[in-house]
């Protein structure tokens, strides 16, 4: 019997954590031979915008406004479970990536369809609203893969079949780039809770360390950088940049590649960032919850901190800054410890799971 044909949904093709998973597991099935597809939004700068399945277009669209997100929501999983019903007469599997996309496996539900859905938030306000999502993946779900077992404790499912899958990272393959001073880099979204203001505030109180610099990298767009920082005193030795279809330049032109989230609302489940940079040498300073502390040993690879706690972080920067010796050991562990985390492993625990 062929297997089934797989239909991955994701709700917004942004440059994101879990669409950048969801393209390396389409990625990697689709070079194991299995068919399938993808629903998502019509975005055309995301991850999920090169991968090599046929791309159909769901109904997406949010406002800064909750109430008209929540209802933009509603009718964007009404409209997108009716759109795969279409999918009834044949031989498919659903993946549904993020517990968002309801309206596809409530669909799968009613038309039999195995379900798998992939993990890989715990974040979700309102918490009645996230107590929903997990009632559909409840009824529906078959597997449920989870990105670390942080998350698997947190948000594990009873009598549901449950794996872990810890994301994946290419080896790095373009030359080391030199580098000149020592740049300490954060990759994130344009959030207080990730951590922005903390790096702002790092930044500032480091001014007088001549030979180091901040780069800030955020995955949004030059408006809204605007429109965030407006009110901001931005010291000099801080560069703001906007979304970027690849940030491994940044990598490689960094020094060590810092994780402030706030840990009290919001907790990182894995850190992909984090193992990208590892896989460039770059040492790290992440939180000591959640995904991070599975990655990351405390003073080995780099330290667990609180993203709050910027009097440690800057004592631990200016070590590496002033003590080569120590630098260069956290970066050859850091290499060494973002090596686990290789394509080979990834598509091999893919493929028994998905089998």
């Amino acid at each position: 019997m062929m297997p089934p044909h797989i239909v991955f949904v994701h709700l917004y093709n942004d440059r994101s954590g879990s669409p950048r998973v969801l393209a390396q597991v389409i990625t990697a099935l689709h070079r194991a031979g299995r068919s399938g597809e993808l629903l998502t939004s019509g975005h055309s700068d995301g991850c999920l915008s090169a991968v090599p399945v046929r791309r159909r277009r769901l109904f997406y669209q949010r406002s800064e406004n909750h109430w008209l997100t929540l209802f933009w929501y509603a009718l964007g999983q009404t409209l997108l479970f009716f759109q795969c019903l279409r999918y009834w007469p044949r031989n498919v599997c659903f993946y549904i990536n993020t517990m968002m996309p309801a309206g596809a496996a409530l669909a799968a539900w009613l038309m039999g369809k195995p379900v798998i859905y992939h993990v890989h938030e715990t974040s979700i306000r309102p918490p009645l609203f996230k107590r929903c999502l997990r009632a559909v993946i409840r009824l529906t779900a078959d597997k449920v893969v989870f990105v670390s077992g942080f998350l698997r404790q947190a948000e594990g499912f009873v009598g549901k079949e449950q794996r872990l899958l810890y994301n994946a990272v290419e080896p790095p393959v373009e030359p080391e780039h030199s580098k000149s001073g020592f740049d300490v880099l954060m990759v994130c979204s344009l959030k207080a809770y990730k951590g922005v203001d903390e790096f702002v505030y790092l930044a500032s109180g480091l001014q007088h360390r001549a030979e180091m610099r901040f780069t800030l990298v955020l995955n949004a767009d030059q408006i809204e950088i605007d429109r965030y920082f407006s009110t901001f005193a931005l010291p000099d030795n801080l560069t703001l940049v906007a979304r970027q279809q690849d940030v491994t330049p940044f990598y490689c032109r960094a020094s060590v590649l810092l994780n402030l989230s706030r840990p009290d609302e919001w907790v990182e489940t894995f850190g992909l960032t984090i193992v990208e940079a590892m896989g460039h040498g770059l040492p790290v300073i992440v939180p000591p919850v959640g995904g991070p502390a599975e990655i990351v040993r405390d003073g080995v690879e780099g330290f667990l901190v609180q993203g709050t706690d910027t009097q440690t972080v800057t004592a631990h920067l200016e070590r590496w800054l002033t003590d080569p010796d120590c630098y260069r050991a956290f970066s050859q562990r850091a290499r060494a410890r973002a090596a686990d985390f290789c394509p080979q492993a990834f598509k091999r625990a893919l493929l028994d799971i998905v089998d």
